[in-house]
Parts: structure tokens; sequence; C-alpha cells
């Protein structure tokens, strides 16, 4: 028989139940703190119930209602500084975070409500409406609600998608010595989601001061957490991760509220992260005014058995059996809370006609629709813009990978805000292609190596540049990988500006490589210029050449938005002029090149295919003029040199190298067509790959690519189509 040694957890998992003595021993400010937080959130929410009921609120509203308890109780362990977000049933949260950052010092059950208060509460109500005096000016409505300066970095409509932001301001506490820390809350469903166990591994790796507080509320949506969980107490993650747990009555505030100080307490002393689990239970179905049993998945009977231990009924009898308060004062708290919820309701809705409605002057103006979905680019006041030829500082034949890993380790001596995190960049001598070389031995607190986790270490750099101390640059060693991090990098990085109303800087670069002709195949292979291309937020630049990286690095690390950096396996190991004694200029954001002059053909093309173009060019002797496009994205193509040259040439070819699936080129032969439709003499042509991605075999990877042949056929077709065909030896 085998030997069996039973193997005991790392992390300790408990559960916590107050007792009579918890209860005797709390003061009565502290409970009236409890009761006045929950009173009022539980009043706003049946206001948004009210309102969902009469059609004022378009779009979901995800009541909270019954899981107060949870939300105060935690939250009043928390100082101001300390920062949470949470999921699209945030209302509580948001709220409770809100009072507390308002009311430091506690809260009395016989004066609610203050002029602050009443502007939060309308405030909050109207962007529920989607009114422009919301949080984010109406953008945001019931799932995404922000307000910085209370310590809320904003809640989520994608479940578990905010984890690893939240771990991204933990990393900014525990980098700058604060001792602050982070919550963020999640319910049953975000539980099994990839995102969030990623998150959970990287802030045990690292010992992030963040607390997972999980919301189990016993349903996602329809669907029983036993239906689809194994182990249904969801604070047993902790044992896999190492991270210590508390599972807790989340219909007990007072419960709550001491396992969230033990948790604190553990996270401020410097040991890593926590779980806290709460037990609660939404009193309504997950969307709107209407019990889950009127849908059918739960019981009158279950829902009554939960209603009778309503977390505010808890408090109030306890206060009231200890005498603190009786029962007119309860009905006090409650008549202020409601007539509170009654004046912000009157503000923003005008009841006069047949049928309630909103205010007409509270509506935010349809031309608010695209603003701020990227910034404005003031940041960018006063630094120096210099051209190549403009340079007087030494040019050095050099390779490209050593500019790369120069100018961020210059970067990095100037600013200590920078870090930099992916996948082996401490290791290797600077990373699988040497791009980050010398930044572990001189930066090690802020030169990261990461797990294999793109979601997690992307989102968490994301929640470090939305903390605003710091600025990521976010490494991934393939831009396939992106996938993995979709979420994060489309719907949380690249939204959040615009999301939350504009006020959301995102300083944060994400650095990757196009691998075509590696032998690398399908999965590591593409080019990601036309996808981020399509993802409103994303700033695109992509450098051919060393003295142009230099210069757009400097501007990506500039930018407050998020800034996708495009290199190239082609040109790493290729020599160039390299500045070597000034690597503190500029380019701009937005500004193309011309780097051949012409006057038959506009080719436009950027990265490798740049200089393919002119070699393809002068074999042929075409008069061709190439454009390097430098930026990529919509608000940085610059139409002016493009126009320029377009109304001389009259022809235009763009050349790229990937396949048709995934081109960057479409938006843009559309948008030029559109814009210089007359001064085409004829259809616009495209040179690039094939329908698929390339594969291994060097037959079809090369089929798959474009290269100088395919350009030298381009301009062949371009100017036959013209009317002037090459002779059959230009070569």
């Amino acid at each position: 028989m085998p030997s069996k040694e039973r193997l005991e957890a790392l992390a300790p998992w408990c559960v916590l139940e107050s007792t009579t003595t918890d209860w005797t021993g709390t003061n009565a400010k502290h409970l009236g703190t409890l009761l006045t937080s929950m009173q009022i959130i539980r009043a706003f929410e049946e206001a948004v119930l009210e309102l969902v009921g009469k059609g004022l609120v378009h779009g979901p509203a995800h009541s909270s209602i019954g899981q107060e308890g949870g939300a105060v109780g935690s939250i009043l362990a928390l100082r101001a500084s300390d920062q949470i977000n949470g999921s699209h049933r945030g209302h509580h949260h948001f709220l409770g975070k809100a009072l507390h950052y308002l009311m430091p010092d506690g809260m009395d059950p016989a004066n609610p409500i203050n002029p602050d208060i009443q502007t939060l509460l309308t405030r909050t109500l109207a962007e529920i409406m989607g009114l422009a005096q919301g949080f984010c000016r109406g953008r945001g409505g019931s799932m995404h609600l922000r307000w910085d300066e209370a310590g809320v970095l904003g809640t989520n409509a994608i479940v578990g998608g905010g984890v690893p932001m939240a771990a991204g301001a933990a990393w900014a506490h525990r980098h700058a010595g604060t001792g602050d820390v982070a919550v963020t809350y999640f319910g049953d469903g975000a539980a099994n989601i990839g995102s969030v166990l990623e998150t959970m591994n990287l802030a045990a790796a690292w010992k992030l001061p963040l607390c997972f507080f999980i919301e189990n509320n016993q349903y996602a949506v329809s669907t029983e957490i036993s239906e689809v969980t194994a182990e249904p107490r969801l604070s047993s993650r902790g044992q896999a991760f190492g991270i210590p747990a508390w599972k807790v009555d989340g219909m007990d505030p007072l419960a709550v509220n001491l396992a969230m100080e033990e948790a604190v307490a553990t996270m401020r002393r410097g040991d890593g992260p926590t779980i806290v689990e709460a037990d609660v239970y939404r009193f309504f179905h997950q969307n709107g005014p209407l019990p889950g049993s009127a849908f059918g998945y739960r019981t009158r009977e279950e829902e009554d058995a939960w209603r009778a231990r309503d977390p505010i009924n808890r408090v109030a009898q306890q206060m009231i059996d200890q005498g603190m308060i009786d029962q007119t004062g309860i009905e006090t708290l409650n008549t202020a809370a409601r007539d509170a919820m009654q004046e912000a309701t009157e503000a923003l809705v005008d009841s006069s006609g047949e049928k309630p409605a909103i205010r007409e002057h509270l509506w935010p103006s349809a031309d608010f629709r695209d603003a701020h979905i990227r910034g404005d680019l003031t940041e960018f006041e006063g630094v120096r813009y210099v051209e190549q030829e403009d340079y007087t500082g030494n040019l050095e034949s050099r390779r490209f990978v050593d500019t790369v890993a120069e100018v961020m380790h210059r970067r990095m001596s100037q600013d200590d805000r920078i870090v930099v995190m992916g996948e082996d960049v401490h290791r290797l001598k600077g990373g699988t292609n040497g791009a980050t070389r010398g930044l572990s031995e001189d930066f090690p607190d802020r030169c990261l190596g990461t797990p294999i986790s793109e979601n997690a270490f992307a989102g968490l750099g994301g929640g470090i540049a939305m903390d605003g101390r710091y600025r990521p640059v976010v490494e991934f060693m393939y831009p396939d990988f992106m996938w993995v991090a979709a979420d994060q990098v489309f719907n949380q990085i690249a939204k959040a500006r615009h999301m939350f109303g504009g006020d959301s800087a995102m300083p944060f670069v994400l650095r990757t490589k196009v691998a075509m002709g590696t032998g690398y195949g399908s999965q590591h292979s593409m080019d990601p210029a036309g996808l981020f291309a399509t993802s409103p937020g994303w700033r695109i630049v992509a450098p051919s050449t060393p003295y142009d990286y230099v210069g757009l690095m400097n501007s990506a690390l500039q930018c407050e938005d998020p800034v996708l950096v495009i290199e190239h396996t082609d040109l790493y190991n290729a020599r160039f002029p390299s500045p070597t004694n000034d690597l503190d200029y500029f380019i701009p954001l937005g500004k193309a090149k011309v780097v051949r002059k012409g006057s038959a053909v506009t080719v436009i093309s950027y990265l490798s295919m740049v200089e393919r173009c002119c070699t393809a060019a002068e074999a042929l002797g075409v008069d061709a003029e190439v454009i390097d496009m430098r930026s990529l994205d919509r608000a940085g193509i610059d139409w002016d040199t493009l126009g320029e040259s377009i109304q001389r040439t009259n022809n235009v070819l763009i050349v790229e190298q990937g396949p048709l699936g995934t081109s960057w080129g479409g938006f843009l032969s559309d948008e030029i067509q559109r814009r210089f439709f007359d001064w085409l003499d004829q259809p616009i042509q495209r040179v690039l790959g094939g329908e698929a991605s390339p594969s291994i075999s060097k037959v079809l990877e090369r089929a798959a690519c474009a290269d100088v042949e395919e350009v030298e056929e381009g301009l062949r077709n371009v100017m036959a189509a013209q009317g002037r065909p090459l002779p059959a030896n230009a070569n």
C-alpha cells in the first residue's frame, strides 16, 4: 500500500460569527452608522425601483436590496484613502463608500441627511437615469459608477471584469507604501471566472493588499450556485492560492464588519491579499422590481425566510434592545431617508403632466456623444519635437532592439512612476528579444515578471493607470495573446475614460511585436493594428526606425490615453542610424512622414513594410511617394500629409504585411475614398497577405505575408490601371 500524508493548507480559512458580547460591546455610534448607511441605501434602491416601474430608468437597474449589510459592514472597516470597485450590482458599494467618505466620523440616525449627502443621492440617481449631472455625466448608468475622490474606482458591467483593475490599485498602494488597501466586490457568478482566479494568483504571488469580497447571493441570475460549482463555499478558493479567507453571514452586518477588520489588518501588515465571503440575498430578481419567485426559479417561502433576516432590521432590533434607539427613532430615520429620495426624485422628474417625465434640460447634449473618447493631448504642451532631419545629436549604426531597451532605461531613470511588466521581461537578458535589457538589474521593483495570465496583468496595469500615481508599460510577448486579455484590453482599458464621463485618464502603454516570418504559426504571428483601430480609446504607434521609436515611445509615455506600441521582429536586429546621446525628444502623435518623394502614386505603409515599399519603388523605377504613417489609430491619421500627397498623385496604394481578416488598410481606404474621391483617378488599391493567418511551413508562411515581391506587383497593377504600365524588364 502506498504511504499517504495529509497536506495542510498554507492559509487559514474560517467561519466568523458575531456573539452577544460583540453586539453589546459595540458602541452606539458605530451601530448607528451601520443602521443609517443601510437605511439610506435601502431608500435609494426603493426609489430606483419605483422609477423603473414608471419607465424612467433606461437600461438595467440591478437592485441591492437585501445585500446592504455586506457592503456597509465591510466598508466601515476602511478609511477614506482605501479604494474599492464593484460589479454590475454596485449601488450599495458606491453609496456605502461615498457615505463613509463624506461622514468619516460616523452617522447619526437622528440627523441622517445633510446637504452633501443630499447632493450625493441626487447625483447618483441622475447617473442611473442617464442624466448630465450624474457622476459619469450620464454615460455610466446603473452599472458604471465612479467617484475617484471617494475612493470608488468604478463599478463594472462585465462579470469579474473589474477584479484585475482593483489589483492595480492595490499594487500602487503597496509600491507607494501608504498602507492603504483595495477591495473588489463581486458575486458568486464571478467566482469561477478566469480573470478573478488569475488575479487571486497574481495578488498572492505579489502580496498585494487586495480583499476579494465575494457577495454570495446564491444565484447567478437564476442559476443556483450548487448547479455550477462543486464547492459552493466560495471562500475555499483561497486555499488554492495561499490566501486567508473568512466566511461570514452577510445578513449580520456586525459579523461582516468584524471579519473585514481582521482582513484589513492582515493587508495593512503587508501579509498580502484576503478573501471575505458574505452569504447574502437579493430580495428582487436580477434586474427590476419583481421578486425572483415571479420568474419561477425561487419559491416565495425561500424569499420570506431570507427577508425575515433583513440586515437592517437586525441592527435596528439590537439597538432597540440596548436602549440606543426606540421605534420612533427608527421611523424618523426611515422617513428622513425616504424624504431625501423624494427630494432627489423631484429634482430630476417633472410630475406636473399626465405622466411623470425626466426634466428635459437635464439630459446630456447629443454633441457629448464622442467627447472624451480620448484626451485632448494638452499634456504635450512644451515638449520638444524633433524629426531626424533636424536632430543635432549623435547618430550611430546600431540594432533597433538596442534602442528599444535604451530609451526605456532612460525614461525609467528619469521618471520613477514608470513600471514595466510582462512575461519574462525580468529574465533572459531583457526578455525574449532583449527589449527590456538592463531594466531588472537597475529597477528591480519596477521591472516585474508576471505569471502567464495576460488578462490579470493587463487589467492590473489598467488599474495602476487609473489610480494615477504610476505609469504602466505592459508587454504582450506576442499580439495574438491579446485575445486572452480581450476584456481588459477592449472593454476596460479602452472604454474607461469615455464610460466614466471623461475625467478618468488612462496612461497605459502596451508593447507588442509582429513576428511574421519567424515560424511561430497562426497563434503568434498577427499584426494587431487593424483590430486595435476598431476600438475607440486606443492610440496606436508603429515606428519603422530606431529614431522614430525613441520619439514615439516618449510620446506614448507622456500621453494620458492608452497607447499601443507595435514593434516588428524584422526590425529588431537590423541596423539603422540610432540616437545615442539624446533620448529625450518627442515625435508627435498623429504625424505621418514622407520618406520618399514622388508624384506617380501615394504608397501608404508602416513598420517593416515602409522599407520594402521604398525598395520596390526603386527596383521598378516608379516615381512613388512613400508615406510612413507612424500613428495608426483613427484620431492619429495625418490627413494633411495624406491629402497633400493624394491631391498630387491621384493614385493610392495601401501596403501592409498581414492577412485580410485583421487588415488595417480596410478602414483607411474607405475613409480616403470618402475624403478624396474627387482627386482619385482609380479605386484605391491594396497590398496585403492572404485570408488565412500565417502557418508554420516556410512556404505557407511566405504565401500568407506580403513582402517586396507583392509590393512590386501592387505597383505594377496600380500603374497599369492608370494607363501607365511599367516595362516588363523593370526590376
